[in-house]
């Protein structure tokens, strides 16, 4: 079967583990690594016979038959990559908190992305892919007044990517919670947790309803609907805690547990927000294998 080529940009941990997700892909060929640096990112692309640039998103842009580009740098690295990989014709997925494009989770709105047929779609945060989901199950058919989650991940599994973008974090799952969600006001925490041995990723998700005479059973049946949706793609992805409604509250609890493709199960969040990536690339590459029959 004919794939799409594909370019990574940011040789870390993110990077490191899609390149593994790529590789097991039916609709992604695995073109390029690029960074900065001879990192360890690099090298270990190298020994899989992996083409490699240290000339970042340079080296990405030279190569014509690259059609897709995960970006997985920093905030504002995205924000001087994104016009360049627009101008070259190349759909950029962007992993970062830089939000150039629209916000994107794929039990939620990727159908409705794909029509607008957008060129730099932004994953908004770990957090962010494991929640949004909910607030939209809750909103659907009770509404929602307002939104909060607290993502709580090892702090091994937080990289100085993660650390760096903290404060990103935090604003840009908001707004998606906001935008995408479909709550009128959020809220994000983001908590670093140094247990040892390293746990779980684990979502505290709270959502003050508008309708209070929607029942439990109603909600419970919504969230139960999207969990089912992004267990097809993030198998890891569990109820920790079924949906409570207590006045005008709904409180839920969910746990991501990681495919251990190169990173630790535990690192539920890194795996979450790259499998949303790979989805949303797979079903891109779909559309363009079906326009070059």
């Amino acid at each position: 079967m004919k794939k799409i080529k594909v370019a990574v940009i940011g040789p870390g941990n993110i990077g490191s583990d899609l390149m593994y997700k790529i590789l097991r892909s039916d609709y992604l060929e695995m073109t390029m690594m690029a960074g900065i640096v001879e990192s360890e990112g690099i090298k270990r692309a190298k020994g899989l016979g992996i083409e490699t640039t240290t000339d970042g998103v340079q080296g990405v842009l030279e190569k014509d038959d690259i059609q897709i580009v995960f970006d997985a740098t920093s905030a504002p690295a995205h924000l001087t990559h994104a016009p360049l990989l627009e101008k070259a014709g190349k759909i950029a997925i962007d992993l970062t908190p830089a939000a150039v494009g629209p916000y994107m989770v794929p039990s939620v709105n990727l159908d409705q992305l794909m029509k607008q047929n957008h060129k730099n779609i932004n994953l908004v945060t770990c957090g962010g892919q494991a929640t949004i989901p909910i607030v939209h199950a809750v909103e659907r058919v009770a509404g929602a007044k307002y939104a909060e989650i607290v993502a709580c991940i090892s702090s091994k599994s937080a990289g100085p990517g993660t650390r760096a973008n903290i404060d990103e974090f935090t604003e840009t799952t908001a707004k998606a919670i906001e935008e995408v969600g479909g709550a009128d006001k959020g809220k994000a925490i983001i908590v670093l947790n140094p247990a040892e041995p390293p746990i779980m990723m684990t979502n505290t998700i709270y959502v003050t309803i508008k309708d209070t005479s929607v029942s439990l059973e109603a909600i419970s049946e919504s969230i139960n609907e999207i969990v089912k949706e992004i267990q097809r793609y993030v198998p890891g992805y569990k109820l920790r805690v079924p949906p409570i409604l207590e006045g005008d509250k709904v409180t839920v609890g969910v746990e991501v547990e990681g495919q251990g493709d190169f990173l630790p199960t535990y690192s539920g969040n890194l795996d979450i927000i790259n499998a949303a990536a790979i989805q949303a690339a797979e079903q891109i590459a779909q559309e363009l294998l079906k326009g070059e029959e």
